[in-house]
C-alpha cells in the first residue's frame, strides 16, 4: 500500500463502520499506527498523531517497524524453503507489503497462511482485502488464547495440526503484560503444535533505549488500544520456554541471517527477533 497523503480518510471507510463493525476513530488504534509507520494509508489522524509523537521521541521507531518487516520476509522465506506449508500469524494487523502469503507462496505456491488479530475492524478489513487470495484465511482471535485462534473453524480448514506449522509473533508479546503471563502462552503454543513446528519472534526491547523514548512509547501506547511492555534479551529469551532457539539465536533483527550488507547499527533497531522449533 502506498503512503497516505493529504487530510483525506482511509478509502472504504464510511461514518465510523468498517464491514459493519464500529471503531472510534478517535482512540489511536495499535495495527493502524504500525501502519501508518510502515508508510501504509489505513489510519486515522488519531494514529497518526501518535505515530508522529513516537518519531518526534525516537525517530529510529521507522527504521524498528522496516526491519521487523525485513526480519518476516527474510524468516518466512527460509521456513518455506526448509518445507514448511502452514503458517499461523498471530496479531497479524492490517494487510500491508509483503505480507506473509505473498512471501511464503512466492517459494511454494501450496503454502497456507492464517492471519489472526484481536481488533474485529483489522479482521474485516483483511477479510476484504484478502477474500482472493487463495489458501489465506483471516480470523479474529487472541493472542492471549491461542489455542482458540488454532481451533476456529476457518483456521482448521487450512492448518493440520498433526504437520509442523510455523507460528508468527511478530511484534505482538510486547503488547502482552507480565501479569498475562507471555511465557505462559507460549508454553500453550508449544503443547499445541507438532514437533519441527516453528515459533517466529520478534519483541522489542528496553535495552539501549534512551529513558525519554521508552517514556514516550509507554505514555502513547497507553492511549492506544493496548499498553506496551519494553523486555531486556534475557527476558525476551526466556519466554521461549521449552522452544529451542536456532541460530545465530536471538539477536537484535538485522542480524538474523541478514541477505544484504547495510551500514546500520543493529542496536539502533531496538528490536530482537530470531527463530525457535519445537
Amino acid at each position: 500500500m502506498d503512503r497516505h497523503e493529504g487530510p483525506e480518510e482511509p478509502e472504504g471507510r464510511d461514518e465510523g463502520t468498517e464491514g459493519g463493525v464500529g471503531i472510534d476513530e478517535g482512540v489511536p488504534n495499535v495495527a493502524r499506527i504500525y501502519d501508518y509507520l510502515l508508510g501504509g494509508k489505513d489510519h486515522y489522524a488519531a494514529d497518526r498523531a501518535a505515530a508522529e509523537r513516537l518519531l518526534e521521541a525516537a525517530p529510529e521507531t521507522a527504521v524498528t517497524v522496516r526491519e521487523n518487516r525485513a526480519f518476516l520476509r527474510r524468516a518466512v522465506t527460509r521456513l518455506a524453503r526448509a518445507g514448511i506449508r502452514q503458517f499461523v500469524d498471530i496479531g497479524a494487523g492490517l494487510p500491508t507489503q509483503a505480507n506473509v502469503h505473498e512471501v511464503a507462496q512466492r517459494v511454494a505456491p501450496d503454502a497456507r497462511v492464517v492471519y489472526a488479530d484481536i481488533d474485529p475492524v483489522v479482521v474485516a478489513h483483511g477479510r476484504a482485502l484478502l477474500a482472493s487470495a487463495p489458501g489465506v484465511t483471516v480470523v479474529e482471535g487472541d493472542v492471549r488464547e491461542p489455542e482458540r485462534i488454532l481451533a476456529d473453524p476457518a483456521a482448521r480448514e487450512l492448518i493440520d495440526p498433526t504437520e509442523p506449522v510455523a507460528v508468527l509473533l511478530l511484534a505482538v508479546l510486547h503488547f502482552v503484560t507480565d501479569k498475562e503471563d507471555p511465557a505462559g502462552i507460549v508454553a500453550r503454543l508449544h503443547a499445541a503444535m507438532a514437533p519441527g513446528s516453528v515459533l517466529v519472534i520478534s519483541h522489542v526491547t528496553s535495552e539501549g533505549n534512551r529513558p525519554e523514548a521508552a517514556g514516550t512509547a509507554r505514555s502513547v501506547y497507553d492511549r492506544s488500544t493496548a499498553s506496551i511492555a519494553l523486555r531486556t534479551r534475557e527476558e525476551i529469551a526466556a519466554l521461549a520456554g521449552d522452544f529451542t532457539w536456532e541460530e545465530p539465536g536471538l539477536v537484535y533483527a538485522p542480524e538474523w541471517r541478514p541477505d544484504e550488507r547495510r551500514e546500520l547499527d543493529p542496536a539502533a533497531t531496538f528490536l530482537f527477533a530470531g527463530t525457535a522449533r519445537r
